[in-house]
Formats: C-alpha cells, sequence, structure tokens
C-alpha cells in the first residue's frame, strides 16, 4: 500500500473513532510497525498545518486524535446551541495545578500547600475526568493517591506533562508583580 492511502486509512480511522487512539492499535490495524505509523501521522500532523485546514491531529501521550483547531472556535459555537457550562472554580484550578505539579499526591498534601480544605474542589475534578485516582498510599488510613487524566492534557492542549511550564517561571511572574505595586 503506498503511504497516500495509509495516511487516507489512518485519517478514516480517527475520525471514526473519535476518541484519541493508540499508537499501537492503529499500528495493529495496518499491519506496519509504530515507527512506521508515527513516521506517518507527523508528515500528517505538518500537511494539516501547513494546508491551515479546519481539523488538525492532536497527540496526547501515545495517542492520536482529530480535533477542530482552536482558533476558529467562535464560528464552532455559533453551530452548536449554546449551553452554560461552568468554569473552574479558583479554588479548583489551584487544586489542579497542584496535582499537575506533584502527582500522584494525596489530599492532605494538596491542604497543606493550599492551607484550606480541598474536598469540594476534588470532587468537581474528579467529576469534569480532569484528575482520576490512581491508588491508595501504603501508610496509616491509606489515603488516595491523585492524579490527572489524558482529559486534563487534551483540555489544556498537553501532549505530556512535560510541556507544563517549569514552576519556576511563577515564582518567576510572581516576583515581577511584586515588584510593579
Amino acid at each position: 500500500m503506498d503511504k497516500r492511502e495509509l495516511k487516507a486509512i489512518i485519517e478514516a480511522l480517527l475520525f471514526t473513532w473519535g476518541d484519541p487512539l493508540e499508537l499501537k492499535d492503529i499500528a495493529s490495524i495496518l499491519e506496519i510497525t509504530e515507527e512506521e505509523v508515527k513516521e506517518l501521522l507527523d508528515e500528517m500532523i505538518s500537511e494539516f498545518d501547513y494546508n491551515r485546514r479546519g481539523i488538525r491531529i492532536m497527540k496526547i501521550n501515545k495517542s492520536y486524535q482529530l480535533s477542530t483547531r482552536p482558533e476558529h472556535y467562535e464560528w464552532i459555537k455559533k453551530l452548536s446551541n449554546p449551553t452554560y457550562t461552568k468554569s473552574l472554580s479558583n479554588a479548583a484550578l489551584e487544586t489542579l495545578s497542584i496535582i499537575a505539579y506533584r502527582q500522584p499526591i494525596i489530599k492532605s498534601e494538596i491542604e497543606a500547600i493550599r492551607g484550606v480544605k480541598c474536598d469540594k474542589a476534588i470532587e468537581t475534578l474528579l467529576e469534569r475526568g480532569l484528575i482520576t485516582e490512581l491508588g491508595r498510599l501504603e501508610k496509616v488510613g491509606r489515603p488516595i493517591l491523585y492524579g490527572t487524566t489524558d482529559l486534563f492534557l487534551k483540555t489544556f492542549g498537553l501532549e505530556s506533562l512535560d510541556q507544563l511550564p517549569p514552576i519556576e517561571e511563577f515564582n518567576n511572574n510572581l516576583d515581577n508583580l511584586e515588584l510593579e505595586k
């Protein structure tokens, strides 16, 4: 099969599946190596970007998914029925940030960092699928360990946690805010 046909099949698979599709699954379906599939996907991502297509291929860890371009949001929004989506509270965003940078982490550690209870924030983040329970810590009380999900990565447009900005950037920004006051 030629490269063009393989790319067309990959595009059809991603479109049909809808959810992120793992590299190994695509390779298995096409009966080629993961390296060959990755090379094809990298080319497709570049082609979609170069041609400014209305859709793009997102990489999320070792999975790929078709999505619309964020810059087209205003037009896409006009197509859908407006529904009110409540944004995350500052407490939930703070809690999510702590979990993202410190995972796996238990609730008492999050509360120690924030200085307040975080039950409601954790409940909200779990409901939204942005965090998950990773297991339990082997100590008294067996507290739950929390970490982020692939939906977290997808929501924030990240391939992996390695793309989170270095925590030092936030400290520098805070120092600059202090100087401006």
